[in-house]
């Protein structure tokens, strides 16, 4: 993937689409970032997006899927707190998409 540009600004990421520099981050990039990934931005996405932000800020570093769902189901109950959810919002692998919509790092264990 090639660098994006947000409102006349280029925005550099890596070979897989992830920010180099997260300060680069702003909710106008993460529609860019999720447009590249043919997703549209919902209210529900958002709720998510901070999510992982809040769990970056908490533990420093970009949860894997298992974490993520237990933090998910601790901060937003057992309706949104499953793979099913996360997978209807973020296809394939949510874990990884999530995190790059949401300006973190690529996640440990995510190929």
């Amino acid at each position: 993937m090639a660098d994006i540009t947000v409102n006349g600004c280029r925005i550099a990421t890596d070979a897989d689409g992830f920010l180099k520099d997260l300060k680069d981050w702003s909710p106008a990039v993460a529609d860019a970032l999720a447009a590249n990934a043919g997703i549209e931005l919902a209210d529900s996405h958002w709720q998510l997006i901070h999510l992982v932000q809040r769990y970056y800020q908490q533990f420093g570093l970009s949860p894997a899927m298992r974490p993520l769902i237990k933090y998910a189901k601790l901060e937003l109950g057992a309706e949104k707190g499953n793979s099913l959810y996360f997978l209807t919002h973020f296809p394939d692998s949510p874990a990884k998409l999530l995190s790059k919509i949401a300006g973190l790092p690529r996640p440990d264990n995510c190929l």
